[in-house]
Order: C-alpha cells, then structure tokens, then sequence
C-alpha cells in the first residue's frame, strides 16, 4: 500500500517495531516548513569581572552603582541592532530587570562602563524602564540572605524594535521574539555584607 509519508519517520517507527521498511516518498503537493535555526553564540565579557565571578561593588547599589563596562564578539551579518537585557533570577519575588538597552547598532562591539541614566543614549539607542522604576542601569542590590546570580544577556537581531524609549521587559521580549540571529549571556554573583 503507498502511503503519503515522511521516510525518515516510517523507517524509526518500524525499526523500533522490528517492522521493515518500504519506499515511501513526500507528495508533491505537500510544503516543506521552513528550518528554525538555533541563534549563533556571542561571547559578552567585562573587564571588571570574570563569567560566574563576584561583580564589584563600585557597580553595585553598595557603590557607585554604575554600569560596568561590557564587550562581546562582531554581530553576525544580516544583524539590524543589539539589545542588553540585565535581570537577577533569585531575586524574592522572581527575575528582577536591571537594564534594558536596546536598539544599539548592530556595529556596536563594547559599552562603556556608567552609560548615562537617559532614555536615549549612544548614538540613538534607548534604554527601558526596570524594576526599580527607574530609566537606565540599577546594579544588584539584594538582600544581604546570600549571594545572587546576575545575567548580562546580548541578543544580536535581523531587525530593529518598534518601541519608544522607556519599554519594560515584557514589550521587549515580545519584539525580539523570533527575530534573534546570535546571543549570549555573561554572569556575575554579588552578594552584600
């Protein structure tokens, strides 16, 4: 019997049944869905502190509470803008916004550190509003119970966000999703005394 079938499928299903398996071939009306591919990695550094090793407190509310500075790897080509997003996922009440940066060109390979508090910053890249309420960065600041983990997360994309400076995370979120050609993560723990 000739059935409408995808080979590779009927071939797993009867080696797993002991079965045999018999030709069978993709109709030619049927479509073919397009491939995702998984994004491509960008490696985010800071010259302030190592992946999974304490952040200073210069960057801290204990300090100056300044951005640190940050460099990453060339977006890949066909890259539109950059976006940051800074959160700490142990925070007590869930995942905790430190930063939103986004729309940065696609060019852009490093930030300096104390990016300014302003909607709209370097070259016309605008930052959002975190859960401090506040525009711009707010470093880690938790309870003194122990130590929490901070993501730096850097998501290269083949457009750039319709949204006006000011956004919250979730609006952001719903913008890149599905439009993410590279990303990458850098982590640092603080933990206050």
């Amino acid at each position: 019997m000739h059935r409408k079938c995808d080979h590779i499928l009927i071939a797993c299903i009867a080696l797993l049944f002991g079965g045999t398996v018999t030709a069978c071939s993709r109709p030619d009306n049927a479509t073919v869905s397009k491939e995702t591919k998984a994004p491509m990695t960008i490696t985010i550094r800071s010259s302030a502190f190592a992946d999974g090793q304490p952040i200073p407190s210069k960057y801290t509310c204990d300090g100056e509470d300044v951005s640190p500075p940050l460099s990453w790897d060339r977006a890949p080509e066909g890259s539109k803008s950059l976006v940051l997003i800074s959160d700490d996922p142990d925070a007590p009440g869930g995942t905790w916004e430190h930063w939103l940066l986004y729309d940065l060109a696609a060019t852009t390979r490093d930030l300096p550190e104390a990016v300014p508090a302003k909607e709209v910053v370097l070259n016309g890249a605008k930052q959002g509003r975190n859960d401090f309420e506040q525009i711009g960065y707010r470093g880690p600041c938790p309870p003194p119970a122990g130590a929490h983990r901070y993501y730096f997360k850097i998501y290269a994309l083949d457009r750039e966000l319709s949204l006006k400076a000011a956004a919250l995370k979730n609006e952001v979120e719903k913008e890149i999703n599905g439009h993410i050609l590279a990303e990458g993560k850098l982590m640092g723990v603080y933990k206050r005394k």
